[in-house]
């Protein structure tokens, strides 16, 4: 079999460090490449208020159509984002992301805007408590974190411009009317305990069992068997949607 790339795509206030406990478990048909987006790691910033047509400028290479998308958090929201922008990958899998960030059940509008006034205040505070916020449905959540911040260390992965305009995102980006006739397979994996997910994003989803919102460090061997399962079969020429 061919080999099959994926492309690893990071959340908020996360860069590609997240994705190093999986390396040792993928099996040899795929290659797994971790990206950073605009602002993370050595990837240049853009400009404060980018747009969506922006990030897909910057993004149009890594982000091939010969590859699989691998989005979690707010890296599926922008991955399904940019499906209007770039031409669509053999496939899309959505970690830990629903068609919103916000809803009436779960993170609601109001309570992000909140977070956006404390990172205001209080930038890396705020951003210390997100960490902390998605490990809370692991089975050891004190474990998670301390496996986060060594992985993250003590200073902010971006830019405050870079951060400030993914929270915006967070809020802004809907995808429901993306996701009703993707251009391509789609595939959500949640996790069973994940804090940030409401109970109404959890229909048309698979379920990862017993795990949070960072499975990739509670669980890493499984999640890898689970991505590869759900990869091996996409293509680009056949739409299928779980």
């Amino acid at each position: 079999m061919p080999r099959q790339r994926l492309v690893l795509l990071s959340g908020w206030g996360v860069d590609r460090r997240i994705w190093q406990s999986l390396e040792a478990y993928w099996p040899s048909w795929i290659e797994a490449q971790p990206i950073d987006w605009p602002g993370y790691g050595d990837t240049p910033p853009l400009a404060k208020n980018a747009t969506l047509e922006e990030v897909a400028e910057v993004m149009a290479e890594p982000l091939a159509s010969d590859a699989i998308w691998v989005g979690w958090s707010l890296g599926g929201l922008l991955a399904t984002a940019l499906l209007d922008y770039l031409p669509a990958p053999k496939g899309l899998l959505l970690l830990g992301a629903g068609a919103t960030f916000c809803t009436d059940d779960g993170v609601t509008a109001a309570q992000l805007k909140a977070f956006k006034r404390a990172f205001q205040r209080d930038s890396l505070a705020t951003w210390q408590h997100f960490l902390r916020w998605q490990t809370q449905g692991e089975p050891s959540p004190r474990q998670t974190d301390q496996q986060l911040c060594n992985l993250l260390g003590d200073t902010l992965p971006a830019d405050i411009t870079t951060l400030t305009t993914g929270l915006h995102w967070l809020a802004a980006i809907d995808n429901r009317p993306r996701l009703v006739a993707p251009p391509c397979p789609v595939v959500r994996l949640i996790g069973e305990h994940d804090p940030l997910i409401a109970p109404t994003q959890r229909s048309n989803s698979a379920t990862l069992s017993g795990v949070g919102h960072c499975p990739m460090l509670s669980q890493p061997q499984a999640l890898a068997a689970e991505i590869a399962r759900y990869a091996a079969p996409m293509t680009n020429t056949n739409t299928a949607a779980l």
